[in-house]
């Protein structure tokens, strides 16, 4: 079975002749070269045959030609600490605009998809392109806390900066309409979490720039995850969205998988913790972690994977474990 036919029959909840599975990382210090994150991301591919390639760029990469400064200081998953912020006081969220996808950073991403989709052409696994939502990248210009506070003091002026992010957001991924071997976007969303805003809160002031990114996708983009961090995540405000799959951290109960079936018509993207079981576990712990995660979903509407960025530092024969275990899940 070709890796699109069985990612399209698992989103449908149809039977698979094994259960999708795909891990992911950073790349620090190659994720300031185009070409070298090209080349980790597609060795990296060769290596698991992963059923589709998130492309990690660094996590700043949408807010580095603004100003923003960042290093790499060992972080274990690859972040990269941020040196120089750019917003400071509020009224200057009014003043930003979106960046051109024709130079830059941007321009590099782009420049990396190509080189990765020239690449794997004969592998048939869809790339997807990781894209930080507009609160995430304001985050990075002003800081959480402020960020935070202009949204509950200020909101007139965050949503005029949010507004900008996100035109800046979609002028880039329009830029890849055209990118063969794109098949969507990989899109990061934190914040949403009861322990950080009210549901009313997020609705108001966040949810309408996600819905705006997603509903300005390409049409033969086909295979869309969001991805939701935070410690009490609010899963039902994504229920209704164009995706095809949510991700998070699925082991925050014993029975997640078998909840979420009840709660979403598209895929859960998930079942191990990057943690508690891809870095810290065993390969004999991580089977029995798979198998628990197959039974619970009973292989539809499933896709196998970690949760949050992963660990640079995961083991090599933890990584092989989990590719080896989906075989014969159908």
């Amino acid at each position: 079975m070709h890796k699109r036919q069985r990612l399209e029959r698992a989103i449908a909840g149809e039977p698979v002749d094994r259960v999708p599975v795909a891990l992911w990382r950073h790349w620090p210090g190659d994720d300031q070269r185009y070409a070298d994150l090209a080349r980790s991301t597609i060795d990296f591919q060769h290596d698991y045959n992963w059923d589709f390639v998130r492309v990690m760029p660094s996590r700043n990469f949408q807010v580095v030609d603004y100003g923003v400064q960042d290093a790499w200081e060992g972080h274990a998953q690859g972040s990269r600490d941020i040196k120089k912020r750019i917003i400071s006081r509020s009224l200057a969220w009014t003043e930003l605009r979106p960046l051109s996808p024709e130079r830059g950073a941007l321009l590099q991403q782009i420049q990396c998809l190509r080189l990765i989709s020239q690449a794997l052409q004969a592998d048939t696994a869809p790339i997807l392109q990781t894209v930080y939502s507009p609160l995430i990248q304001a985050a990075q210009m002003a800081g959480r806390q402020k960020a935070l506070r202009d949204m509950r003091v200020r909101p007139d002026r965050l949503r005029s900066g949010l507004n900008q992010l996100s035109e800046s957001t979609k002028r880039f991924l329009e830029a890849l309409r055209k990118v063969p071997g794109v098949a969507g976007i990989f899109l990061v969303i934190e914040f949403a979490s009861h322990d950080v805003m009210s549901e009313v809160e997020y609705a108001a002031h966040v949810l309408p720039h996600i819905q705006d990114i997603l509903d300005d996708l390409p049409e033969h983009w086909w295979l869309n995850i969001i991805q939701v961090g935070g410690l009490s995540p609010m899963l039902t405000l994504f229920a209704d969205l164009p995706i095809q799959a949510l991700n998070w951290d699925t082991r925050t109960s014993a029975d997640e998988l078998a909840k979420a079936k009840s709660l979403f018509s598209f895929a859960v993207c998930g079942g191990l913790n990057a943690h508690d079981d891809l870095l810290r576990g065993t390969p004999a712990l991580l089977s029995s972690v798979v198998r628990d995660a197959i039974n619970q979903s009973e292989s539809r509407k499933f896709i196998l994977s970690g949760s949050g960025s992963g660990f640079i530092n995961t083991p090599i024969s933890n990584i092989r474990a989990v590719r080896s275990s989906v075989e014969g899940s159908a």
